[in-house]
């Protein structure tokens, strides 16, 4: 008998006929108070799942007696309790590498949007104020041989700070918890304490993890020490930023500009007071959201759901010390 496979969200057909060829499989487009029950009894003899984004936590695998892989659709992870999941024995991967240089375009073009207003400009266009005023109103900040300050040097971090390297002839300044040597001799990447590098930067791009030590990383003190004329990328987490605090930063005109692709609340809820600044850019969190991309992180974890199952060591496997 082939090994249960619980697919909780939409990962596509590929993928899922790679897992049917080895697993019976159940799938849930979605998990919430609709279908939660049936999910519930699905998980009761599963041996893997896999998705992005469902809380998997003691709660949940109370439920899953015979759980051994929870396979995450997504480089961050989150919304696994990875000491939960190793007390059962249980393997917990992820899809890193996959989705670098995708994220590392869409942070690189925010960048771009934010200095040189154009989401505003072309709002500017479509509404018929061109030729109306004065034109200096439409005036931008240069990209090129700035300074940009990449908090979390990882994989992505890295693809930025080429694209700014090589593309623009920017000055890079890095903050990690650990020194990346290969970034400094590829990138001419400069090691700086988080205090320092949002002294220096015009441009503080965010790409950190979500863990206790990140949580709400970039507050009030944090956004006093940038440049009156820096811009703020965040494209990690939205908890890793005090959303109050990047909104009285931008009111108050100690930052200029800020581009988002994450928030506290994901929906954002309509009434959040960014959503009525000219100088942020917000986008629903499509980082990796490229067909092709997705297609490889995908099948990245179907492959890792199946090697689990099947009592392989999976390519992606997540320790509590694992590096992000």
């Amino acid at each position: 008998m082939k090994p249960k496979v619980l697919i909780y969200s939409k990962i596509g057909r590929k993928a899922t006929a790679y897992i049917q060829q080895y697993c019976e499989t159940v799938s849930f487009d979605k998990v919430d108070n609709s279908n939660r029950q049936a999910f519930m009894k699905e998980l009761k003899d599963a041996a893997g799942l896999i998705g992005a984004g469902l809380r998997v936590d003691e709660e949940l695998l109370q439920h899953a007696p015979e759980l051994k892989i929870v396979s995450n659709v997504s480089v961050g992870y989150d919304n696994l309790d990875i000491q939960a999941l190793g007390k059962r024995g249980i393997t917990a991967t992820n899809t890193p590498d996959v989705l670098n240089e995708t994220v590392a375009d869409l942070l690189f073009g925010m960048l771009l949007a934010s200095a040189r207003r154009i989401p505003e400009l072309d709002g500017y266009v479509k509404e018929g104020k061109w030729g109306h005023g004065d034109e200096s109103e439409w005036f931008s900040s240069d990209v090129h041989h700035k300074t940009i300050g990449i908090i979390g040097m990882g994989g992505i971090g890295t693809a930025i700070a080429k694209r700014a390297r090589f593309g623009f002839d920017m000055e890079i300044l890095y903050h990690n918890r650990t020194r990346n040597e290969d970034a400094e001799l590829k990138y001419e990447a400069m090691y700086r304490s988080l205090p320092d590098l949002l002294k220096e930067s015009d441009f503080v791009v965010l790409m950190t993890p979500l863990t206790k030590e990140t949580e709400k990383l970039m507050g009030v003190e944090e956004f006093k020490l940038m440049k009156n004329s820096a811009f703020f990328i965040n494209g990690s987490r939205g908890k890793t930023v005090d959303e109050s605090a990047l909104f009285k930063a931008l009111q108050e005109q100690e930052i200029k500009g800020a581009a988002l692709d994450v928030f506290e609340e994901e929906p954002i809820d309509k009434k959040n007071p960014l959503l009525r600044l000219p100088n942020v850019i917000t986008l629903p969190h499509v980082g990796s959201a490229t067909y092709e991309t997705r297609l490889a992180m995908a099948m990245l974890a179907a492959e890792n759901v199946v090697d689990g199952v099947l009592g392989k060591e999976p390519k992606n496997s997540i320790t509590v010390d694992s590096k992000r």
